[in-house]
């Protein structure tokens, strides 16, 4: 194997995975060691890798022919996209070691910040040396971090003992919110509720709407009140109304009470819509912009980094007031149209108006057909005074369209491996 005797496993965390054509087939996100019932430290077996559509397959060391600090290489092109499992005897090194609270065999306390595997001359690979730094008071600076051999750190074979959380934030700080979401539920109830809860209220916010229902309930619930108002709050009013539809009416109404009147207001608008409808599935906050805009105001507009892609996609002209519901709808914007137009000619001048817009009560359905009709990524909704209330977006849609436990990963189907490849291992 052309790579380093000695690899740091938190640093291969993200670290692309590419098939011997140079094809990248994923990104690590752990490494599996088994545990051995003598003092030998833990063998490691092989890597997890993330896969397309969030699967997490396993990766066999043996099938590895290259790994450093850019890229890990397969020395097969087939792989068993079976999704992985970890048995009894393994550990996950980064998700249940990572800020382990330790103690060096001088008797000074720490915790884990990475786990290096080192491979022997036979080949075998296996846990040798433990990052630890030292505990400190909490006025001092940080302790001193410690290179040590594995039998020198005690704490690291019980499964039951305390972790923190920040070093585990470190290594998922980069993912994007929905792998995040996916690595949270490889976490143990009690540990996925720790790291959300560590989580800032706009990085917290950003992945419960990544993740399964239940899940976000889950997280919900184990936070005081105030801090879920606050994460609510920070949410889109459009995926905050579709969490606080799964919680008992009287829980709803008090964190709507918690909430800023001006953030809960949009929020219980949305509550009011029956499920399945254009009400329910919209954003009450599109682009909108008053017909004497500029084109350059509404390009600007769309620059603004918070808005997602498909919201961005399409500006609405309406009277004032410009938020919703607003004045008088006039039409609406595709952001390529603003691209053909000069700087300072006004909205009213380009807007259109030819597709007749979506009430409240439209079902999914016949949304889905429309949009597909008219080659549309957002739709107006509006109401019997043609005012603007809101508009459903592509992604709205497809978040609704898909079956219910669509982001639980224990619910999805896995695609079976060839017939004629061989399983990487034994694991799977």
């Amino acid at each position: 194997m052309s790579t380093p005797n000695r690899v740091y496993i938190a640093r291969l965390a993200g670290v692309a995975v590419f098939d011997p054509n140079g094809d990248q087939v994923g990104r690590i996100r752990d490494a599996v060691a088994r545990m051995r019932p003598t003092q030998r430290p833990p063998e490691v077996v092989g890597l997890v890798a993330e896969m397309p559509m969030r699967r997490r397959i396993f990766l066999s060391i043996n099938r590895i022919t290259s790994i450093d600090a850019d890229a890990v290489v397969l020395g097969s092109g087939t792989l068993n996209l079976r999704r992985f499992e970890k048995r009894p005897n393994e550990l996950l090194v980064l998700q249940e070691l990572l800020d382990r609270r330790v103690q060096l065999d001088t008797g000074q306390a720490g915790s884990v910040v990475d786990v290096a595997m080192e491979s022997s001359r036979g080949g075998e690979w296996a846990l040798t040396r433990v990052a630890v730094r030292e505990q400190t008071s909490r006025l001092a600076r940080r302790g001193h971090l410690h290179q040590v051999e594995w039998d020198r750190v005690r704490g690291l074979g019980g499964l039951a003992d305390s972790r923190g959380t920040a070093n585990l934030l470190a290594v998922l700080e980069d993912m994007r919110p929905a792998d995040l979401a996916n690595a949270l539920q490889d976490l143990p109830d009690a540990r996925r509720n720790e790291v959300a809860a560590a989580l800032d209220d706009e990085r917290l916010a950003d992945v419960l709407g990544e993740l399964p229902e239940h899940d976000q309930v889950e997280i919900l619930a184990a936070l005081d009140r105030e801090r879920a108002a606050d994460v609510l709050e920070e949410m889109d009013p459009d995926d905050a109304a579709d969490l606080l539809n799964e919680l008992p009416p009287p829980e709803q109404d008090v964190l709507l009470d918690l909430m800023e009147p001006d953030e809960a207001t949009p929020v219980r608008q949305l509550l009011r819509y029956a499920s399945g409808t254009a009400g329910s599935v919209m954003t009450s906050e599109p682009v909108i912009l008053p017909p004497d805009a500029t084109v350059a105001e509404a390009l600007a507009r769309i620059r603004e980094p918070q808005l997602s892609p498909a919201v961005a996609a399409q500006i609405f002209v309406t009277r004032a007031p410009l938020t919703t519901p607003t004045g008088r709808y006039l039409g609406m914007v595709h952001f390529q149209a603003l691209l053909r137009e000069p700087p300072a000619d006004l909205l009213g001048k380009v807007v259109v108006n030819d597709i007749d817009p979506l009430r409240p009560t439209t079902p999914l359905p016949e949304i889905t057909r429309r949009m597909a009709t008219y080659d549309l990524v957002a739709m107006p909704v509006v109401d019997r005074s043609m005012r603007l209330v809101g508009a459903v977006t592509v992604d709205d849609v497809l978040d609704h369209s898909l079956p219910r436990d669509w982001r639980d990963r224990d619910a999805m189907t896995t695609a079976p491996a060839d017939d004629d490849a061989p399983l990487d291992g034994d694991n799977g």
